[in-house]
């Protein structure tokens, strides 16, 4: 089959989908996990079936983020990058969307994170 110029090479893309995925599918998490906290007059129940309904999007990125990323990445790594992707995607959710930045205590807890996610990929 030939291949285009435009598209990456198989390692690249191999490493690069699974990334994208997760990013992709923690945006929606995010949004099902945390975007009624700026709409806390709307009934708890409606807020459950929405967080709901949204969550389908992020399953619908998440398993084929680790279904194809378990290819290239050992579950403990797909599991350290996608925490980093978490943080990353939270910490721009809570200063513009809950308009809630962080504060210097969270950047440094999250950066342990951060560490422990590397620390997981030493090999």
């Amino acid at each position: 089959m030939p291949t285009f110029p435009c598209e990456p090479p198989p390692m690249l893309a191999d490493r690069l989908y699974p990334i994208l995925l997760l990013l992709g599918s923690n945006l929606f998490m995010t949004f099902a996990w945390y975007g009624h906290l700026k709409y806390k007059s709307a009934p708890l129940t409606a807020a459950i079936l929405v967080s709901w309904g949204i969550a389908f999007f992020e399953y619908c990125l998440m398993v084929p983020a680790n279904r194809i990323g378990s290819a290239v990445y050992s579950a403990p790594q797909l599991k350290g990058m996608q925490e980093v992707i978490t943080l990353l995607v939270f910490a721009g959710f809570s200063a513009w969307y809950l308009e809630q930045p962080l504060k210097w205590n969270h950047w440094a807890g999250f950066g342990l994170i951060v560490v422990a996610a590397w620390l997981i990929f030493l090999d």
